[in-house]
């Protein structure tokens, strides 16, 4: 795995709205990430989901949020892992009342909620997500699939 220090995403439609779009654009929080890039391999799963906790845990942010961060940081990591092509990159971002995931890979094919039935033993990962986050989409003409979360007031600083 190699890790790099978070950039800031590219702008896309179909992206969350940043703290630069619109109102907020007058305040200033300090922003904390990781990102960190790694080939396409089932095992590689558990690291990020690892790396996720440890930062998450670093920034002090809740254990019910932690959890709900990691269990979406492993449905998307392991999505790409099926389904996309190429290297996989995981950035998280943690700035002004919202955190936010972003999993890419080479495939342009959006990520998309599938029916899924009682009797189905897969295909229920974008569901959780869904239930998950307060918001997720596809941005990077399929590329990226995220997940934004928002942050208690507390943990704002």
């Amino acid at each position: 795995m190699t890790w790099r220090p978070a950039m800031n995403s590219t702008k896309s439609t179909s992206a969350p709205p940043t703290e630069q779009d619109g109102e907020h654009r007058r305040t200033h929080a300090p922003q904390r990430g990781f990102e960190v890039a790694f080939a396409p391999e089932r095992h590689r799963v558990i690291g990020a989901r690892r790396m996720t906790a440890s930062h998450l845990r670093l920034w002090h942010l809740s254990e019910s949020l932690t959890t709900d961060v990691v269990v979406t940081v492993s449905e998307l990591v392991t999505n790409a892992v099926q389904h996309g092509s190429g290297d996989i990159r995981l950035r998280v971002q943690c700035s002004a009342g919202r955190l936010l995931v972003e999993v890419s890979d080479h495939n342009p094919a959006p990520a998309r909620m599938r029916p899924v039935h009682d009797e189905d033993t897969r295909g229920r990962g974008l569901h959780l997500v869904n239930h998950l986050a307060q918001d997720w989409g596809v941005s990077d003409g399929g590329r990226t699939t995220w997940a934004a979360f928002g942050l208690p007031v507390e943990t704002r600083r």
